[in-house]
């Protein structure tokens, strides 16, 4: 019974995820629509996103869940907390240096992530400050990523589950408070999305807390079982790369054509 209720929640939440999402991909059409600054905004919510498919979703979720239970079912909450500990410190550092690493290197990533704004400076311009501004989203969605596998493998599904829907809610409050009050509708949105980064992380932060398993900060320690989430992570992170690659690749030539970034993001948002 406890799975089955599981599975509904995790699949009602999902759905209302899904819904969620369509309603603010059409209010982000009707603010941008396929103009450059849409062309420049969807670059930057998918290139956090990249990043985000490739480390911070499956291939972290199952290096660290086995491990985490083992932890937890043979040594106790306290040491299973100390492996959590001992992960978020290493996890966290090494986003604030790849987040302060492609804030630094962000024109040149661009000309290689979307060659073709290159002929537009205007856009050009608008794709290095949007993603700027949205990139932080990939440290507070990783950490995310960290926090849900916790609460999974203490059989706490729902906060997850529900953490897509705190970003779609705050992209919408975005687009309707803050596209407002701009003459840059993508700036607004872009702030929107690191804002929803950091709104994700409250909540699981919250649902944590609940559950009696606060995290504390320690000094990153490379111990062997922190060495070990990462080397049976590598493979989770090569089969998300292929998948990204291919994503890449297709922004890539659609930054060749004025307005075929948008037009490939919106189709590929109506495929999922």
């Amino acid at each position: 019974m406890n799975l089955v209720r599981s599975a509904a929640t995790v699949g009602g939440t999902t759905l209302i995820s899904r819904l969620l999402g369509f309603l603010r991909d059409v209010m982000v059409a009707a603010a941008v629509g396929t103009g450059p600054i849409a062309d420049a905004f969807f670059v930057a919510f998918r290139f956090p996103n990249m990043f985000r498919s490739i480390f911070a979703e499956g291939a972290f979720n199952s290096a660290f869940v086995p491990l985490f239970a083992k932890r937890l079912e043979g040594e106790g909450e306290a040491a299973a907390r100390r492996f959590a500990e001992d992960a978020l410190a290493v996890l966290l550092v090494a986003l604030l240096v790849l987040t302060v690493a492609a804030e630094i290197a962000m024109p040149w990533l661009m000309l290689v992530f979307a060659p073709g704004f290159s002929e537009d400076p205007q856009k050009f311009g608008w794709a290095v400050e949007f993603t700027r501004i949205a990139f932080p989203y990939l440290l507070f969605i990783s950490l995310t990523a960290l926090q849900s596998a916790i609460l999974n493998s203490l059989g706490r599904f729902f906060p997850g589950a529900a953490a897509p829907v705190m970003l779609n809610i705050t992209m919408i409050g975005a687009i309707l408070f803050l596209v407002p009050l701009t003459d840059n509708p993508g700036r607004a949105l872009a702030w929107g999305v690191a804002a929803a980064g950091v709104v994700q992380f409250i909540w699981l932060a919250v649902s944590l807390w609940r559950a009696g398993m606060v995290l504390r900060l320690r000094m990153p320690r490379l111990t062997p079982d922190v060495r070990r989430l990462f080397r049976l992570g590598v493979p989770g992170v090569i089969a998300g790369g292929i998948t990204q690659v291919n994503l890449t690749i297709g922004t890539m030539i659609a930054s060749l054509q004025a307005g075929a970034v948008s037009w490939l993001y919106y189709a590929d948002r109506i495929y999922q």
